[in-house]
This record gives structure tokens, sequence and C-alpha cells, in this order.
């Protein structure tokens, strides 16, 4: 596997396959993350996203009962992929390909593990370790995960995690195999784009919101900046964030977008989705009046407190609530 890097928010360490994967038997509506591909021929049978959520990596061994001492407990955005394997290739032959895929890509190694058999191995990667790590970090259980479970021809597992920060931005990876049979794998495969609450805006750039428009239909917006319970945008705070938004779309003059402004859910509700609606005309107006962007591109909308990225009842929750995001119309 190849490693292709691109000039992005969050590094992009892209895993080319060497021939087509067979992306519609994947459930509907999933895909590769952006960041990391398949092994060829891999099907996704679970995705899920959060666009703000806390993880926890294991970097240390099984030390008693379900219990592992060493961890790494990050936040923000997290994707995890399930996917499927068929045929001759091993646990082992696709596990060394990632490892060495993450290690050129630069990524700082935080833990790794292969365990070619079918023991219960307590050590990083191993069955009975994967065990207490999904406890940690769990998956639905109606949603037919085999990750764990036991057949006649089951064998090996492996785990590797690794955090790269590029652009003062750092994206973690955690990649957990399992043999489920001598003719299945299986692969999680989690990315984590950390978030905290120092973070006053979003790295952007053309290129990136739009892979993130193709990916979630959305870009979240944290650079523009407006007076507490105002919705006057703050001109010289926020110019860098608009240059940006009026540079992606002047790139993709066919686009049009909902401009969609949210708020915490401090105060009254009528107060916030009046402020929400008022802020993502200020946006609008912005762009329009400044930039020369036709209106009939975009579309205001105010969802106050009603689509939260975090939780409410903390301080670095509140402030990722407080946000625009440009949403994908359809023509």
């Amino acid at each position: 596997m190849r490693i292709l890097s691109k000039t992005i928010s969050i590094p992009c360490f892209l895993l080319i396959a060497s021939f087509a994967v067979f992306a519609q038997q994947d459930i509907p509506g999933s895909e590769d993350h952006p960041l990391i591909s398949r092994y060829p021929g891999s099907v996704i049978k679970w995705y899920d996203v959060q666009e703000f959520d806390r993880y926890k990596i294991a970097t240390g061994p099984v030390t008693g009962y379900r219990h592992i001492n060493e961890w790494l407990q990050v936040e923000g955005k997290v994707t995890r992929i399930y996917y499927t394997l068929s045929g001759t290739r091993s646990v082992t032959e696709i596990y060394l390909n990632y490892l060495k895929a993450v290690k050129k890509a630069g990524f700082e190694i935080l833990a790794e593990g292969l365990h070619k058999s079918s023991n219960i191995a307590k050590q990083v990667g191993g069955r009975g370790w994967q065990g207490v790590y999904f406890r940690e970090n769990p998956y639905p259980s109606s949603e037919g995960i085999l990750m764990g479970t036991g057949s006649a021809s089951s064998g090996g597992s492996a785990f590797v995690a690794g955090k790269l920060t590029k652009n003062n931005a750092t994206v973690y990876v955690a990649i957990n195999g399992y043999q489920y049979r001598s003719d299945v794998v299986l692969f999680m495969i989690d990315v984590i784009e950390e978030q905290t609450a120092e973070d006053d805006r979003v790295k952007l750039n053309p290129d990136a919101m739009f892979s993130e428009l193709e990916t979630t239909g959305k870009v979240t917006i944290y650079g523009i900046y407006f007076d507490t319970g105002m919705s006057s945008i703050k001109p010289r705070e926020s110019k860098e964030t608009l240059d940006i938004i009026a540079d992606f779309l002047r790139k993709k003059p066919d686009l049009k977008l909902y401009v969609v402004g949210h708020t915490d859910d401090t105060g009254d509700l009528p107060m916030n989705m009046g402020l929400s609606r008022e802020r993502a005309d200020a946006v609008v107006n912005a762009l329009v009046d400044h930039y020369q962007i036709p209106r009939s591109r975009l579309s205001s909308f105010g969802a106050g407190p009603h689509a939260p990225a975090s939780t409410n009842l903390t301080k670095s929750g509140r402030k990722l609530n407080r946000r625009v995001e440009l949403v994908q119309r359809l023509k």
C-alpha cells in the first residue's frame, strides 16, 4: 500500500488499493474514511460517525479481570467502520500492510501487537485484550458485529494505534483485526480527529471543505465570531474564515448551500432560535455584500440549540455547539 498526502485541515494518509474494491456491497450510507482506505476487497458492514465524542485508546496489557491500566482518552470527531474480508488473506497479512502504511505516513505508534494463534492473549492486540478494549469503546450489539466471537477455524488478532500531528491538527487511528474464520477476516478501523476546548476554529481550505461536504454533506465552521448575544460579525477576527469560504464558493460555482446557525442551550429558546437565524443571515450578507457571491446560491436557516455537536452541560461542549454549518443544497 502507498500513502498519498494532501494539504488539508487534518493529515491525509489515504491507503491506496491496488485494485478495485467492491463498494456496491457496503451497507447503505457508508464509505471509507477520507483519511484511510479499506484493504482491497473488504466490505463495510457497520458504519458510525459522531461529530463529537470521547474515545479511549488502550496502550498497555490487561492487568486484571477486564482491566487495563494504561489508556489515552481523546475527544473529537469519531468515525468507526467495521469491515469484513472473505478469501485467503490472513489477519497477519492485512495487519502488516496497515502497520507499514501507518508508519510510513509518519504516525507515532502508541501501541501495537500481533498474535497469530487463537489464544486468549492479554497483551496488546490479543483476543482477551480486545474484549476489554471494546467494553470501553462499545459497538451496538444489534449490528451483527463478530469481533471476538468464536468459530471452529478462528485464528489470530492484532491492533495498532497511531497519532499524527500536522498543521496544528491531531488525528488518531486505532485498528483492530480479528481472524473470525480461516476464510474471513474482520477489521474495525476507528479514526478520531481531535478537538479540544482550546480550539477556536477549524483550520479550513477549499479542498478540505469540499472533501467534508462529499463525506458528510456539511462543513462545520468555528472561525466566524460574534459578541455574546449579538448577530453582527466581528469583521477583523472573522475575515480569514470568510475569505476561505468565499474562495471555496468561487471554486465550486455550481454549488448551493444552506447556511445554518447553531447556538448552545443557555438562555430561552425563542431568543436562541432568533439569534441563530440572524447569525446565519449575517454570514450570507457578508458573502454577498463583500465577496459578491450570488445570493441565489445561499439560504440561511436558524437551528438554535436543536442539533448540538456536543453536550451543553460543559463549557467545552457549549463552545462546540456555537457554530455555523454549511450544508449542501441540492439543485
